[in-house]
């Protein structure tokens, strides 16, 4: 099977991580890459690091002899593009943004997303037509939070997480620039980021009728790429009984694993990992997890999901080194 690829806005950094994916994708052909800003500019003009990958240029229009899309635009732009532009319903969509996370805001037109979390949803994501990729923050919060809900054990949790500069994207701002960066951390969007709502949805639908509050304070980080989460809450259970927990839930899992030695973000930068450690003190349980932002965070996650849509192994051109020296 050769998978057609088309990319909406192909010249961030989740646009770029895309391309350099898919062009090394055994099951992926490259049909276009859109960008109205660079139309007729090799690919390589703007994302350097696939000097001698590939010659395909970016492109100012649109082709519906495809058989998935990825838009890799910006949050709010997703729902804006597919109701100015005809796409042909056999496409299969994977959003990268935030447009169509939410149940409340799950369809546009004939189409309705999955929530594209396969720790969660992966036999819905098998059977869909369009998938609404999860946050970042999102991805690494919720796969540190989810056995817990299964076994019904949330109620209270404090998390702080910590991210590189990637997760603001490409362009420019007062936070994003090395000179603010470097040397330096802050807290931000304390108890109201944007990623609160999905976790929320995720969390109960493993645990229904609950009364969970995830209390969210994330950080912006004085490195690049990878996100690190660590969170808190009372728990009963012993250590023993909590690591045989979470290594059930994620006996199945492609990318997800539970580790006893103490995590660390050069394990997981530049692969679709996430690592996840478990601790305990008396009756409080520290659940650390880590991932890279640009991949399991967002641009590995949805080849993943491209992956199942397909019924390919998860794993397919996702078999990443990590970033380790």
């Amino acid at each position: 099977m050769q998978i057609k690829v088309g990319i909406i806005g192909g010249a961030g950094y989740t646009g770029g991580e895309l391309i350099r994916l898919l062009i090394n994708h055994p099951s992926a052909e490259l049909s276009f890459i859109h960008s109205r800003s660079n139309a007729g500019e090799p690919v390589y003009k703007v994302h350097q690091d696939l000097v001698g990958e590939t010659e395909l240029k970016f492109t100012g229009e649109l082709s519906n002899d495809i058989d998935v899309l990825f838009l890799c635009l910006g949050h709010g732009e997703s729902k804006k593009f597919l109701a100015e532009n005809t796409i042909n319903e056999k496409i299969k969509v994977i959003d990268l943004a935030n447009d169509f996370r939410l149940t409340n805001s799950s369809t546009i037109g004939n189409r309705k997303f999955v929530y594209g979390l396969p720790e969660l949803n992966k036999e819905q994501i098998k059977s869909a037509q369009n998938i609404a990729n999860p946050g970042c923050f999102a991805t690494t919060l919720q796969l540190g939070l989810l056995p817990l809900a299964k076994a019904g054990l949330l109620k209270d949790v404090y998390t702080t997480g910590i991210t590189g500069s990637t997760g603001a994207g490409q362009s420019l701002s007062a936070t994003s620039h090395f000179s603010w960066r470097a040397n330096n951390i802050q807290a931000y969007k304390t108890l109201t980021h944007q990623h609160l709502g999905e976790i929320g949805e995720s969390l109960l639908q493993l645990q229904p009728n609950s009364d969970i509050a995830v209390n969210f304070v994330p950080w912006r980080g004085d490195f690049t790429r990878g996100i690190f989460i660590s969170s808190q809450l009372k728990c009963e259970k012993n250590l023993d009984e909590l690591n045989k927990l979470y290594e059930d839930f994620y006996a199945d899992a492609a990318f997800t694993h539970v580790i006893k030695e103490a995590v660390f973000l050069k394990q997981v930068v530049n692969t679709n990992k996430c690592l996840i450690q478990l601790e305990k003190v008396g009756d409080m349980l520290v659940v650390h997890s880590a991932a890279d932002n640009l991949l399991k965070g967002a641009s590995g996650q949805a080849v993943q999901n491209m992956n199942l849509l397909f019924g390919l192994d998860e794993r397919t051109g996702l078999n990443l080194k990590a970033s380790w020296f």
